[in-house]
């Protein structure tokens, strides 16, 4: 594989402090007791799906990947460690020498995922595991957050091109990731360019209304768009009148114009007058491009307006109103001493309410029904019956410390697109609902 297919890797900083401080105290104690070097098993799952929602997407994988290289504590960490007074000094010297040598597990990127399902398994000492939590959580939370909302964005959008424009909603960082999983979860295109640069998303953008405000006139601005950008440029035409833009938009076009944006008004009368204006003056395969605070709802309510591409910024970034997965971070298992062949015993959260855990090394399988769709998600401990062998989804990402399943981005697209095809039809429906198929334990 051409390593330029998996995106410039771009420098990153240490991820070791992008996380929270009882990480580290933990550490301090384990070291201290003598356990922290007890073989573990710690598993990040959800236990239940954001409201109304009815399957996850998992998304953030290769961030993981990347965040696990680069933990590593370095100098200036460790004097600010000491300084702050957050660990002792044997816990310095360890953390100074820290790298994950262990094994990581998980739901390959663009995969689905349900209530209880073991999204990712670390497995190493407790003190390398217990270290990444944060960082593990920061990151599948916010993308898998994305991705869904773009899947559900997608879905909608029945085949339509969608164009994430999100960057000036959100943090500087978080746009980029979050065009990452827009991408995984169904987009085509961004408009930032820092995530086309790093993971070779598709890039796109024309003009904004500023352009036509600063000219004398928007016939000026377009010949000047027009002029630079070439024929099949988008021209945003709700500036002022619609109908006279887009009638000086193909005057100085001509019938080769790309694209009309429309950003403003009651989308659906609006695109349809359009189209008949466009095809009346012999326009006819001049697209229109719809923007303005839409979501997987108003997507679906334009499905028979006459709109070739929708453009999505804040809802998309913020996941439709569901900003995070609630995933966590669970030790599930651990040996008894730190004898390398001492046996893993399972351990559980026991608690009131809905925040207990289940217990042991997991595996997860997708159980199909006759037509082949997907019925059950299927998650044991032990052995994994034969009938269910050839549908696990757990993959191995990580294996004594080495990544060793990155990908392109294509391919956790692709396999969304195949994952969400799996469900029974009802998973697309964007009414509220439970999860389109239950979880069974064994």
């Amino acid at each position: 594989m051409n390593s330029a297919d998996l995106g410039r890797r771009v420098g990153v900083p240490s991820t070791a402090l992008f996380t929270d401080q009882y990480e580290l105290t933990m550490v301090q104690a384990a070291l201290k007791a003598g356990t922290a070097d007890r073989r573990s098993v710690f598993e990040a799952f959800t236990r239940r799906l954001p409201e109304g929602r009815r399957y996850g997407v998992v998304a953030g994988i290769g961030r993981v990947l990347d965040a696990v290289e680069n933990f590593s504590f370095d100098d200036e960490m460790l004097t600010f460690l000491r300084e702050q007074r957050v660990v002792d000094a044997p816990t310095l010297d360890w953390l100074a020498d820290y790298r994950f040598s262990g094994d990581i597990w998980g739901y390959p990127e663009g995969e689905v995922y349900f209530p209880g399902s073991p999204i990712l398994r670390v497995e190493s000492s407790f003190a390398e595991c217990v270290l990444l939590e944060t960082v593990i959580l920061s990151i599948l939370n916010h993308d898998s957050a994305i991705a869904a909302a773009a899947s559900r964005m997608s879905a909608a959008a029945g085949g339509r091109g969608l164009i994430e424009m999100g960057a000036r909603r959100t943090h500087e960082l978080s746009a980029v990731a979050s065009a990452r999983a827009a991408y995984i979860g169904g987009f085509n295109a961004t408009s930032d360019l820092a995530a086309g640069f790093r993971y070779n998303i598709p890039t796109v953008g024309t003009s904004a209304h500023a352009f036509t405000l600063l000219h004398d006139t928007e016939r000026d601005a377009f010949r000047a768009q027009v002029d630079s950008l070439g024929r099949g440029t988008t021209l945003l035409v709700d500036t002022y009148d619609v109908a006279e833009a887009v009638r000086t938009a193909v005057e100085i076009a001509g019938t080769e114009l790309g694209a009309v944006r429309i950003d403003s008004g009651d989308l659906l009368l609006v695109a349809h007058r359009v189209r008949q204006q466009l095809d009346e003056l012999g326009a006819t395969k001049t697209k229109i491009v719809v923007t303005s605070d839409l979501d997987e709802y108003a997507i679906a309510s334009l499905a028979a307006a006459p709109v070739d591409a929708y453009g999505v910024g804040t809802q998309l970034v913020t996941g439709s109103g569901q900003p995070t997965c609630s995933m966590v971070y669970k030790l599930v298992a651990r040996a008894g001493s730190a004898d390398p062949s001492e046996p893993l015993c399972p351990v559980a959260k026991k608690s009131l309410g809905a925040k207990s855990s289940v217990g042991g090394r997991k595996w997860a399988a997708r159980r199909l029904d006759a037509h082949g769709a997907a019925e059950a998600e299927v998650i044991g401990t032990g052995a994994v019956p034969p009938e269910l062998a050839d549908r696990q989804l757990l993959v191995e990402l990580v294996k004594g410390g080495e990544a060793i399943a990155r990908e392109p981005l294509d391919a956790a697209r692709e396999r969304h697109i195949a994952a969400r095809a799996g469900l029974p039809m009802s998973a697309v429906q964007l009414s509220r609902g439970e999860p389109v198929i239950p979880t069974e334990y064994m």
